[in-house]
């Protein structure tokens, strides 16, 4: 009897070892997420709307419900990173898609920068998207 519940014992055991290791490496990490953008061509003007995709980069599924806390949109990809236009976050009624509302005087190359949290992963999520403003 003493066998048997050893063995059965041991095979719980190794049971949640397994268990806890194939949970661990479910677990995400902040790199397995990213920023797309949904066009990489924008109408220039006053009122541009960029709008992206936050996706879990292993399921290729979106991630609604990110906190964006940081966005810059500026022309570096044409070697004008101090020329930066102004960008607010707009309602998207899509979920995981995210819209800004901008202004892209200038057609060219423009850079929008974006750091994020995501719901219950540790870290900061940073990311440059390029795009182009055209006329």
């Amino acid at each position: 009897m003493t066998i048997f519940l050893s063995k059965r014992a041991a095979a719980a055991s190794l049971a949640a070892a397994l268990l806890a290791s194939a949970v661990s490496a479910a677990r995400a990490e902040i790199n397995d997420y990213e920023f797309r953008l949904v066009q990489t061509d924008i109408k220039q003007g006053d009122g541009a709307i960029v709008a992206v995709r936050l996706v879990d980069k292993r399921s290729g599924k979106p991630v609604p419900d990110a906190v964006i806390f940081a966005s810059r949109m500026d022309m570096a990809p044409d070697g004008m990173p101090t020329m930066a236009a102004p960008i607010e976050a707009v309602p998207s009624t899509e979920p995981g898609v995210y819209r800004f509302k901008t202004h892209l005087m200038m057609a060219g190359g423009w850079r929008l920068s974006l750091g994020a949290k995501i719901q219950g992963e540790t870290g900061t999520l940073e990311s440059r998207l390029v795009l182009k403003a055209v006329p």
